[in-house]
């Protein structure tokens, strides 16, 4: 029997070096699927303690490869445990970063249109794709630091807002100070307690870091950051918005074959008749903030051009997200843009409509209820 078991675990250690290039790939790939289906809401304590369990196992490894350098290997003197882990450590640290970056994709993708998400996460992607080039092997540890770093920063700007209850320039520069808390600790220990080690220190760790900070920066002034943990659920235009009991009436006239359409995104306005665009935005429990709905008018001369701006209040906690809506009374026909966007400019989801002006005739509204 134990010869059996011997023969069988050198035909699959004999597998595992064969196609020893591919594992990191396909751990990677394993921890970004299994998030995809585990992923919970961002303020969820299981998913909180996740991603601080994946940071805590990408870092203590990182840590340990980088004091490990200066220091000659003797596999003879390893353990079963010492040798597993050596064996295994860089499968271990792309399932975790695969895990954890396929969360916080899917929660900046939440948090904004497609458009403005995608420059976001084209960034992201990239970075990923690059870590499992070839020509980055010979700088592995700096651009796993660089990755490190990222998460870090994603995970504060994820839990910043969500422990003060709001977002906006000051919560973002406290995320990002938090985000580069723990790699400028370990920094100036290592310049403090192993000094000898701070020239490594700076090309490996500080200078990786430092760039992903400034990439975020550049990317928060250019208004390329989700506002995370903001997402908007549903939004539609209708020609009226009803609260009954508890529950909003919405009033349409979207023939049931425009199945794509939410609300009257055809909106055949007769005399008096109003505008009301009414969204879903789920925000954390506690969370109280203002977000903004920016009406735009496309211009045949000018192009889109702003026409309105209502603020609107909103409050956390509710499953389904808070329910809200605006409404505008004086507009011109054309094509139309309402983005829901908060107070510092960043967007958070948007709805087209064409408008006509039509003659007064009799109507019939189908109502849906949210």
């Amino acid at each position: 029997m134990n010869t059996i078991m011997r023969e069988k675990l050198s035909v699959w250690q004999g597998h595992y070096q064969k196609y020893a290039p591919y594992w990191p790939a396909a751990f990677f790939t394993l921890g970004f699927l299994f998030d995809v289906f585990t992923i919970d809401r961002v303020d969820s304590l299981l998913a909180i303690l996740q991603q601080i369990g994946y940071l805590l196992v990408i870092g203590g490894v990182l840590i340990v490869n980088f004091f490990q350098q200066t220091r000659t290997p003797n596999p003879e003197s390893w353990g079963k445990i010492r040798t597993y882990y050596e064996r295994y450590k860089n499968e271990l640290v792309h399932f975790c970063f695969g895990a954890l970056l396929s969360s916080y994709t899917i929660f900046f993708f939440k948090s904004s249109s497609l458009i403005v998400s995608f420059a976001f996460m084209l960034v992201m992607a990239t970075l990923l794709v690059a870590n499992e080039w070839s020509r980055f092997q010979s700088a592995s540890l700096p651009f796993k630091f660089a990755l490190l770093s990222l998460c870090l920063i994603c995970f504060s700007l994820l839990m910043v807002p969500v422990l003060v209850g709001s977002i906006g320039l000051l919560v973002f520069i406290a995320s990002l100070v938090m985000g580069v808390f723990p790699l400028a600790l370990l920094s100036l220990y290592i310049l403090k307690k192993r000094v000898q080690l701070f020239e490594l220190c700076k090309k490996q760790i500080l200078i990786p870091s430092s760039l992903v900070t400034l990439i975020f920066l550049i990317l928060y002034v250019l208004k390329w950051i989700p506002p995370v943990p903001l997402s908007v659920q549903f939004i539609g235009v209708y020609h009226d918005v009803k609260k009954r009991h508890g529950v909003y009436e919405l009033y349409h006239e979207n023939p049931w074959w425009r199945f794509w359409y939410e609300g009257d995104q055809n909106f055949l306005a007769q005399p008096g008749d109003r505008i009301n665009v009414f969204f879903r935005i789920f925000s954390p429990a506690q969370f109280s903030d203002q977000i903004r709905l920016v009406w735009l008018h496309k211009d045949p001369k000018y192009g889109w051009t702003e026409q309105d701006q209502i603020p609107i209040q909103i409050s956390g906690g509710r499953e389904e997200g808070f329910r809200g809506y605006g409404i505008k009374s004086n507009y011109i026909p054309g094509e139309w843009r309402v983005q829901v966007q908060t107070l510092d400019g960043r967007e958070v989801s948007r709805i087209h409509f064409d408008l006509e002006l039509a003659p007064e005739h009799p109507r019939r509204f189908t109502m849906d209820t949210q």
